[in-house]
């Protein structure tokens, strides 16, 4: 095969972001394509795609070429100064190629592309100062950057002597090494300035090059490409001011660029003495781990063994395992030790160590373990993982195998407040720059890539959003646009006609997989052996303070670093704010040394009451607790492991077994001991492995390698591994029939065998979240509570919660709240307890607001009136909005029962805020003392006015705390709803599921949609009394019910339950008018007066009804203990308007539903 005679030496790839539209493995494919035997990768600022380009590009027999396309800031000179101040952005920088030639040249590009990341401001394109390539251009050829170098921007200027002077400081920095580019893309630019690039190349001896920008692929993706640099600048396609390239920005063939440069021949043929200057491709390197700092002479290896067996000793002790009980643990610790130490790894064990005991030593909650990594007893001892392994039956060849050698990897779990903590200490021991995030790259997937394409080409964005929900949804597997077409008939048929929805499909497939933007890794870190930027590029992402690797994971791990997990988990910092709340209450608990066994949290969990519960709280879950009573830990590892897709079909298996309803199957005697604990259903990939070691013979480490092999199913594979399992169980007296139906039995489990060490390790947390749910529940509730204050959904179920355990939420007050979730202690023996309603919780008020309130009143203690509050924080604090918020949510009722009297007056209490400020400031006494000063205003601006009305005070509380929290509208119906047949929307389980119930509701929010039939729908969601739930309303209900369906309506639904995976979806049969329908049923009310004042404005409100079946009672307070009921003669038509408004009325103290 004839080799091409030219080299492409400019080429951007998809990393160069919303630019690029070249994947690596498409490049690799174009150059065989075309036979060339070479090709240079030069992304735009980066070079997050080079080891990857690299190792693609080498497998395929091809050269590459890592390079890369950097922006300089022209040194001042040469005119930089003026360039900087009047450019654009986009146009202040000058472009500078680089090509590496040597590993020296790798290195020195590494630091400088770091360098125009790390010492860049935020809000600045990624640059260098040309001052920065001194001392680090050898080993690099540079390509002038054609018409966007400074060479080219100078001489399209006039500026030629600064053009001959920025060549020469060039060509000092790049001796033999500076080639000047010409290229030929048509543009006005190129063909302005190309005579006097060939004269200056002639006069200074400086040869020239051919290259192509390349963007693309070829012709066909031209507009595609056109329309992905629209949407990385938000322009219309039409938009005449926007960035525009040519369709001759492709990859071009041989051919097509020795016919245009046909007129200087050498310029191509440079292309090929480039490519044979560069010998240098990055490789894979083996992991390089950091030196841990020992003490003494020590080794890590025997430092390691020193720190194991001291810690095991600990562990054994605190546990009183003695004599003949130490000897399993010492022999499994000896040859953990081993493996460890041949493998290499005894640095890696004890830097999580490390960190892990710094972290537990500050008193930063970390998690039990997770992973595989829990089945190692040296873990343990380090107490790196807090499992017992060998009381649990956990494997450490899970973790580690000897047969297959891999980098151990421990996912560590912290309190998610906490965790920076660790990672600033990691900083700190290793150095800033030997530790790192790991970058990871956004790609354009189905819906977002229609969506931005839609709106780069004008479409109507109702029409594209319609188009976009046409396609499946499926966040654990998104579909592509290809696969969506093959489901959705619907999105066939709108792309078939409509010439428009053809376009975006087409430009959409196009465009669809490549990368928009780059963020980093939630918990990687790499922690290096030297800087890491002496072999790693390095990233800055803007909103972090931190380094990233420009690799992502599995090419930063190909590059020798090691990665390792910090990981925040929010339930570990739950458990932490409910320690600390139950020490505050007087009481002591730790969560190492709690009972595995307990009643209470066992009754618990067999009753489903696991809301809050890590792990177990689904309603699917909880409907299997109920069925399974767990009664000991080991239901809850298996429950971890078991309820995930495919394995959930053994749940019904394992329950009858436990319950005696039908007898295990073990298979084969000798495995009883293994699957006994299971009941005979094969759950754990520990189970497979021991099954392979106890029936056929297996080393635990070959076992292992049998696990991995049913996981993947390659059927030559596991035919080989079938007869090493055949004829081993054949040598220990298994019959080969039997033992080959025991394979396939365990080969049919495998596939979904879960990793013990992991579900154990959750299992623990599960357990402690229970326990403390079952034993502290006030505590365990108002930290949960304060660790979701910003989900008012969530919010909602815990305080249905509170009110299942029959525990009080109080509301916000500011004499007794605290910015977070706390407790009201118990007045005595016996009592419960009780939820503070977090300050910070109310909408729009902010915690360090909150925090400064409770602070004031600590310090200075309560707040004796509205006006005190006001004069006595600061004015920056105390703003209008965050008064009317706290108002509604009725943090003031304790001071002032009636919120529209104190929200008409908001403007003069922040008023005096910020008069209190400025006396403060100026160290003056107020004229007025304050009882003068108080009286004023309340004579001034607190008139005396009716609250609002009982609905309207309700609405304006749901709109500050996010649901309704005193009381709820729903609540004025009393025993009406029962007389309905209304059902409690919390009473409905997986057995209702095909019943027709009737629920109320007050209409919280409507999302209306389309089908792709055209039908209208809507998914619209309630506030019940037990909390909110959502009913979808198709069209026939939606066409004869529009003027129902509005916020804030009460409305009776009649709906259809189903099952939809765990949960039960609701469809809307019917919908009512709950007043209409409460006014025909209603039983009458009960009116509590206190004075008689009030009788002539309540025999008005009364009168103003129509007369109807509805009974209403007067019961006057005589004395404290006497009171008179009186039955009015009449009978009324109750509705909602006579009772919002006798609710007002003075004198009124309660109107109660019958």
């Amino acid at each position: 095969m004839k080799l091409s005679n030219f080299i492409h030496l400019r080429v951007h790839s998809a990393y160069s972001l919303s630019e690029g539209a070249i994947k690596v493995e498409e490049l690799v494919s174009l150059c065989k394509d075309y036979s060339m035997p070479a090709v240079a990768l030069t992304d735009s600022g980066n070079l997050f795609g080079a080891l990857e380009f690299s190792l693609a590009a080498s497998k395929a027999g091809i050269q590459p070429i890592i390079g890369c396309q950097m922006l300089v800031k022209r040194p001042n000179d040469c005119g930089g100064e003026a360039l900087y101040k009047t450019s654009l952005e986009e146009n202040c920088f000058d472009t500078l190629v680089l090509l590496v030639q040597s590993q020296e040249g790798y290195r020195n590009l590494i630091k400088l592309v770091s360098k125009s990341f790390l010492d860049t401001l935020p809000e600045e394109q990624a640059h260098i100062q040309f001052s920065d390539l001194t001392g680090y251009t050898d080993g690099l050829i540079a390509l002038s950057g054609g018409s966007s170098g400074a060479l080219g921007k100078l001489l399209a200027e006039g500026q030629n002597d600064f053009s001959v002077l920025m060549l020469k400081h060039l060509k000092s920095l790049f001796p033999g090494r500076l080639y000047i580019e010409l290229m030929r893309h048509g543009t006005i630019d190129e063909e302005k300035i190309e005579n006097s690039f060939v004269t200056l190349a002639f006069e200074h001896d400086i040869p020239l090059v051919a290259t192509n920008d390349c963007f693309f692929s070829d012709e066909s993706m031209f507009e595609a490409h056109d329309a992905l640099m629209c949407i990385a600048e938000r322009k219309h396609i039409d938009d005449p001011n926007r960035r525009r390239l040519t369709r001759l920005h492709g990859f071009r063939s041989e051919s097509e660029m020795k016919e245009i440069f046909s007129d200087i021949p050498e310029a191509i043929d440079n292309t090929v003495v480039i490519a044979k200057r560069c010998a240098f491709a990055p490789q894979e390197h083996s992991p390089m781990l950091p030196a841990f700092p020992t003490t003494g002479e020590k080794t890590e290896a025997e430092q390691l063994r020193q720190a194991s067996h001291d810690g095991l000793e600990k562990r054994l002790n605190s546990l009183g395992i003695k004599g003949q009980e130490v000897l399993p643990y010492k022999t499994r610790i000896n040859f953990e030790l081993e493996v460890i130490n041949d493998m290499g790894f005894p640095g890696y064990f004890l830097i999580v160590a490390d960190f892990i005991q710094w972290a537990k030593g500050q008193n930063i909650p970390v998690g039990p373990g997770r992973g595989s990594g829990a089945g190692s007893v040296v873990a343990w001892a380090l107490t790196i993982t807090d499992l017992d392994p060998l009381k649990f039956g956990l494997l450490f060849e899970r973790f580690l195998n000897p047969e297959r050698v891999s980098m151990p990897d421990f996912d560590i779990d912290f309190c998610q407040d906490r965790r920076d903590e660790v990672i600033n200490y990691v900083k700190e021991k290793y150095g800033p720059d030997r530790v790192a995030q790991i970058i990871t790259f956004g790609k354009l997937q189905a819906k977002a890539v229609l969506r931005d394409v839609g709106r780069v080409l004008g479409m109507p964005y109702g029409y594209v959003d319609r188009i976009c929900k046409l396609i499946p949804y499926n966040p654990a597997n998104p579909p592509s646009l290809e696969e969506a077409l093959k489901i959705e008939p619907e999105l066939v048929t709108l792309r078939d006609g409509d010439e428009q929805v053809s376009r975006l499909f087409d430009i959409g497939l196009k465009l669809e997989g490549l990368y928009r933007h780059a963020s980093t890794h939630a918990a990687g870190l790499v922690i290096g052996d030297q800087r890491l930027d002496e072999f790693v590029p390095l990233y800055q992402d803007p909103r972090s303070d931190m380094a990233a690797t420009q690799f992502s994971m599995k090419y930063a791990e190909a590059a020798g670093l090691v990665k390792f997990d910090f990981l925040g988990l929010k339930t570990l910092t739950v458990l932490d704010k409910t320690i600390n709340l139950i020490q505050e209450s007087g009481f002591n608990v730790d969560l190492d040394k709690i009972p595995l066994n307990d009643t209470l949290t066992y009754d618990m969990l067999g009753g489903g009451d696991t809301v809050g519960v890590f792990q177990l709280e689904s309603t699917g879950m909880r409907d299997v607790l109920k069925q399974m009573k767990p009664d000991c830990f080991e239901d809850i590892i298996a429950l971890v492991a078991l309820y995930r897709p495919g394995p959930m079909d053994n749940i019904p298996r394992y329950i009858a077994c436990k319950h005696g309803y039908e007898e295990p199957d073990y298979l084969h005697p000798e495995l009883e001991e293994i699957l006994k604990e299971t009941f005979g259903v094969i759950i754990y990939q520990e189970q497979v492995m021991e099954i392979a070691k106890v029936l056929s013979g297996y080393s635990l480490g070959n076992a292992d390698l049998l696990r991995r092999a049913m996981g993947k199913k390659i059927k030559k594979e596991m035919e080989a591994q079938r007869n090493v399992f055949v004829e081993g169980a054949k040598e220990r007296g298994v019959d080969a029939e039997k033992a080959a139906q025991i394979f396939d039995q365990v080969d049919k489990f495998a596939g979904y065998g879960f990793n013990k060490s992991h579900a154990a390790a959750y299992a623990v947390v599960a357990y402690q979240t229970a326990w403390l749910k079952a034993n502290y529940p006030v505590e365990f509730i108002a930290a949960s509570m304060t660790l979701d204050m910003g989900n008012t959904d969530k919010l909602n179920v815990y305080r249905q919660e509170l009110s299942r355990l029959s525990i009080d939420l109080i509301p916000p007050d500011i004499n007794e709240s605290h910015a977070s979730f706390a407790v009201r202690k118990p007045k005595s023996a016996g009592e419960k307890g009780a939820v503070l309603y977090a300050l910070s919780a109310v909408k729009n008020v902010g915690d360090k607001a909150m925090e400064s309130l409770v602070k004031e009143r600590t310090s200075g203690g309560p707040f004796a009136n509205v006006m005190d509050f006001a004069k006595r924080l600061n004015g920056k604090v105390v703003n209008k909005r965050l008064i009317e918020n706290l108002i509604t949510a009725g943090a003031f009722d304790s001071l002032e029962i009636n919120r529209k009297k104190l929200f008409n007056s908001t403007d003069i209490i922040t008023k005096t805020a910020l008069a209190s400020d400025r006396e403060r400031e100026n160290n003056q006494e107020n004229l007025f003392s304050e009882e003068a000063l108080t009286t004023k205003v309340e004579k001034q601006n607190f008139q005396d006015v009716n609250d609002w009305p009982k609905l309207e005070r309700l609405g304006k509380e749901f709109e500050s705390v996010g649901f309704y929290l005193s009381d709820h509208p729903l609540d004025a119906y009393g025993g009406t709803l029962d007389r309905l047949g209304v059902q409690s929307y919390a009473s409905l389980g997986i057995n209702s599921v095909g019943t027709r119930p009737k629920l109320a509701g007050v209409i919280d929010s409507i999302r209306k949609r389309t089908s792709s039939k055209g039908n209208k729908f809507a998914f619209i969601r309630f506030s019940g009394k037990e909390g909110m739930f959502e009913v979808v309303v198709f069209s026939e209900v939606l066409s004869t019910s529009r003027e129902l369906i509005q916020p804030g309506k009460a409305v009776l639904i009649t709906c259809e339950v189903r099952a939809e995976g765990d949960d039960l979806k609701f469809s809307c049969l019917n919908l009512q008018c709950l007043e209409k329908a409460a006014e025909n049923v209603s039983g009458g009310v009960k009116i509590f007066l206190n004075e008689t004042a009030s009788l002539e404005s309540l025999k008005s409100a009364i009168e103003k009804g129509n007369e109807g079946k509805g009974k209403i009672y007067l019961v006057l307070g005589i004395t404290a203990d006497e009171s008179v009921e009186l039955l009015l003669p009449k009978g009324y038509m109750i509705t909602q308007d006579m009772k919002s408004e006798i609710e007002v009325i003075p004198g009124v103290s309660e109107l109660r539903e019958l």
